[in-house]
């Protein structure tokens, strides 16, 4: 696909001014959150059906002409796992895509396993795409001529599978069970993970005592603030199971931590003598002091409550195979569970417990509500 570079204010202005023309245009972003602590978006490609352009945001000093095309209703967006993409999108310029088309999501109403966009490409267009770019340093200027390349490729065929998928979900008549999902994607937002105390986005604290869960904090704090400072992601400062090592064995030297293995002799060298200081620090606290995770109470195990899971869960298996929807999207867990311990009665009283959609309750609505009537009350 021929592809034009967008580097100026009134380049992008003439393109914009000609993409709001267009009934669909396929979208992607790449960013650099592999290699900053301030990850943000180095290039945005757009395709309509004929032509690529790579608008370069770091050359760009007024990009509104292009957000108004993403914001305008009459356009069809078509994004392929959008969810990154619509959080960067309001993370760094504070907007909202609309008419979103996600073929990701859209495969997911089809059982479709493999919905990679590599896999989707071979499998409707016998494309072999390179995904070689697909961790590369997007920051960085010039751009190499196989990552522009690369660049293109995630665009270039975004509007013809639109046209494959979207006549799938018409002939299925599941076109508006899409769309309900489309809406919901268009409402993401970025969300900040770097709030105190920052053990609380960590996976695994919840199952520390309270003095590690202390060191794990102090721990986790001079690791943001080094990754701050030097602008590179958090996990090529020190890494998770580095961190919850150094939280349970509480090494209170630099060569004890060697001795763990919590860190390499390199990672020694420049942040030892900060994480010994944060662990002391942590180990000096009174009791009193200490943070506790917060504990969610659960409910005593209701055998009704089991019941019905078990029996919602029984029927979610055979309708996912006659649906030929995949069981965690057609119904997952979580709302089983909320089901279950809800018993609704009607259709819409189902539909009135969070996070059910309309699609959800047409299509197997009935046998949720028969399900849970030959359960024991």
């Amino acid at each position: 696909m021929n592809y034009k570079f967008i580097d100026s204010d009134a380049e992008l202005k003439n393109v914009s001014d000609d993409l709001l023309r267009q009934k669909i245009i396929g979208v992607d972003l790449e960013a650099d959150s592999m290699y900053c602590f301030k990850e943000k978006i180095c290039l945005i490609q757009v395709a309509t059906a004929k032509q690529a352009f790579l608008i370069d945001p770091f050359e760009i000093k007024e990009i509104s002409p292009f957000l108004r095309v993403l914001e305008n209703k009459d356009i069809i967006k078509v994004f392929h796992g959008a969810d990154f993409d619509i959080r960067s999108l309001d993370r760094d310029y504070q907007i909202k895509v609309n008419n979103l088309f996600d073929t990701e999501i859209a495969c997911r109403f089809f059982g479709i396993k493999e919905r990679g966009l590599a896999a989707l490409l071979k499998r409707n267009f016998n494309v072999n795409a390179d995904k070689k770019y697909q961790k590369a340093d997007w920051s960085r200027r010039p751009l190499k001529q196989g990552m522009i390349e690369y660049s293109v490729g995630d665009v270039a065929y975004l509007t013809k599978l639109y046209d494959i998928i979207h006549q799938k979900l018409v002939t299925t008549g599941r076109l508006s069970w899409a769309k309900e999902e489309f809406q919901i994607q268009e409402q993401v937002r970025y969300e900040n993970n770097h709030t105190v105390p920052l053990f609380k986005k960590f996976k695994g604290a919840g199952k520390i005592d309270n003095r590690s869960l202390a060191v794990l904090e102090n721990l986790l704090q001079v690791r943001l603030s080094i990754a701050q400072k030097k602008d590179r992601p958090l996990f090529k400062i020190l890494s998770n199971p580095s961190l919850m090592t150094m939280a349970r064995e509480k090494p209170v030297t630099v060569d004890q931590m060697l001795k763990t293995r919590a860190i390499s002799q390199k990672q020694a060298g420049m942040y030892g003598n900060l994480c010994v200081e944060a662990i002391v620090k942590a180990m000096e606290l009174s009791h009193e002091a200490l943070p506790s995770y917060p504990k969610t109470r659960r409910p005593r195990k209701d055998m009704k409550i089991q019941d019905r899971i078990k029996r919602l869960k029984k029927m979610r298996e055979k309708l996912s195979i006659t649906i030929g929807i995949e069981p965690g999207f057609l119904l997952n867990n979580a709302l089983i569970g909320s089901i279950a311990f809800q018993k609704p009665a009607t259709l819409e009283d189902l539909l009135k417990i969070e996070n059910v959609r309309h699609w959800q309750v047409e299509a197997i609505g009935g046998k949720i509500i028969s399900t849970l009537g030959y359960c024991k009350s």
